[in-house]
C-alpha cells in the first residue's frame, strides 16, 4: 500500500470552550468519549496514540478488525464497553501490552470520528462535510467494532448524548474546514462539569500566576487522601486564600505524579498547609478515577461555611 504521507501524522486537537457556540458558526456537534485517541491504518492494522506511540499490539483485537476495511487512514478514539454497554476510561489502562485477554469484563471499540486518506489520495485537505461522507461510506460494512461517532447540527440533540450515553463527557464542535494537526483545526472542545468541595492540602508553584492547590477528599475510613492538583487559581481567589491558609513548615514536600494527572506525569512539589480550608471546585468527573481527578479541576471559591468534616466519605 502507498500512501500520501508518512505514518504516524500530527493529529487535529481542541480548543477548549465554556460554552456551545451557535449552530451556524459549525458544521457537526459530535460527542467527545472518554477514551484514547488514535489513528490507525485500516487493511494493514496498524494504531498509533495521539503521541505516535505504536498501540497495535496492545489492542491487537480492533487491529484484526480493521484490517477487513479497504486501505485508508482513520482518526477516532479507542473505548472500553463494559458489559452493561457503559463505557470505562480505566479498563483501556488495564489493557496488557501483549493485547486481549480472557475474562477481561469489557471489549475494546473504535470510534471514528474523521478519514485522512484513502488508497493513495489524502483527503485532508477536503472540508469536513466531505470528509464525513466518504468515512460514512467507508464504514457501511465496517466490523460493529468500527462505528463512526454519531454527528449533529442541533445543539438539543448533541446535549442529550451527554445526559444519556454512557461514557461521553462532551463535546466537540468542528467548522466545514480541511484537516489540520493542532489547534489549527479549529475544533473547540465543551467539556460538562460538576461541582464539588475539596479541602487544601497545599500550594503548588513558584509564581502568583502559576498557582495551584493540592486537593484532598475524605477515604471510606474518612481520613483525608490527596486526590489531585487545580488548575492555577484566579486572582480573587488567591487572595482570600492568603488570608485564611497557614502553613506547616517551610519545606516543600513532593505529590506522586499519578495523584496529579495521568499515569507518568511528573511529581508535584508543594508547600503543605494545616488542611482544615475547604474550596468548591469544578471538574468533568463525577466520581474519582483510581483515587484521583484525572483532570485538573478548577477552584470556584473558598468556601467559609464548611469544615473537611463536612465532606461526605464515599459509599
Amino acid at each position: 500500500m502507498t500512501l500520501p504521507f508518512a505514518l504516524p501524522v500530527p493529529l487535529a486537537t481542541c480548543r477548549p470552550v465554556a460554552q456551545v457556540p451557535a449552530p451556524s458558526e459549525l458544521a457537526a456537534l459530535e460527542p467527545k468519549l472518554d477514551g484514547w485517541r488514535c489513528q490507525i491504518l485500516a487493511g494493514s492494522g496498524r494504531i498509533w496514540s495521539r503521541h505516535a506511540t505504536d498501540l497495535t499490539s496492545r489492542f491487537n483485537d480492533v487491529a484484526q478488525a480493521s484490517r477487513s476495511l479497504p486501505p485508508c487512514v482513520l482518526d477516532g478514539e479507542l473505548v472500553a464497553v463494559l458489559d452493561d454497554g457503559t463505557i470505562s476510561f480505566g479498563s483501556l489502562q488495564s489493557r496488557s501490552p501483549r493485547g486481549r485477554r480472557r475474562g477481561e469484563g469489557f471489549t475494546v471499540h473504535l470510534a471514528v470520528f474523521d478519514v485522512l486518506a484513502v488508497d493513495e489520495t489524502d483527503l485532508r485537505p477536503l472540508r469536513y462535510s466531505e470528509r464525513r461522507n466518504r468515512l460514512l461510506e467507508l464504514l457501511d460494512t465496517a466490523p460493529a467494532s468500527i462505528r463512526p461517532v454519531p454527528a449533529s447540527h442541533d445543539v438539543a440533540v448533541a446535549h442529550g448524548w451527554v445526559g444519556a450515553l454512557g461514557g461521553v463527557e462532551g463535546l466537540v464542535l468542528k467548522p466545514d474546514r480541511p484537516y489540520a494537526a493542532g489547534l489549527a483545526s479549529g475544533w473547540l472542545k465543551w467539556r460538562q462539569t460538576h461541582s464539588t468541595e475539596a479541602v487544601v492540602l497545599g500550594v503548588s508553584g513558584r509564581t502568583a500566576g502559576t498557582q495551584c492547590l493540592v486537593l484532598g477528599r475524605p477515604d471510606r475510613r474518612g481520613q483525608l487522601r490527596a486526590v489531585g492538583v487545580s488548575l492555577p487559581v484566579a486572582p480573587g481567589v488567591r487572595r482570600e486564600l492568603a488570608s485564611v491558609l497557614r502553613a506547616v513548615g517551610e519545606e516543600e514536600i513532593e505529590l506522586p505524579g499519578v495523584v496529579g494527572g495521568l499515569p507518568g506525569a511528573d511529581p508535584v512539589h508543594y508547600r503543605p498547609v494545616v488542611p482544615e480550608v475547604v474550596v468548591e471546585i469544578e471538574t468533568d468527573q463525577v466520581a474519582l478515577e483510581f483515587g484521583r481527578y484525572r483532570h485538573r479541576p478548577r477552584v470556584r471559591r473558598v468556601r467559609g461555611d464548611l469544615l473537611p468534616e463536612h465532606l461526605a466519605t464515599p459509599q
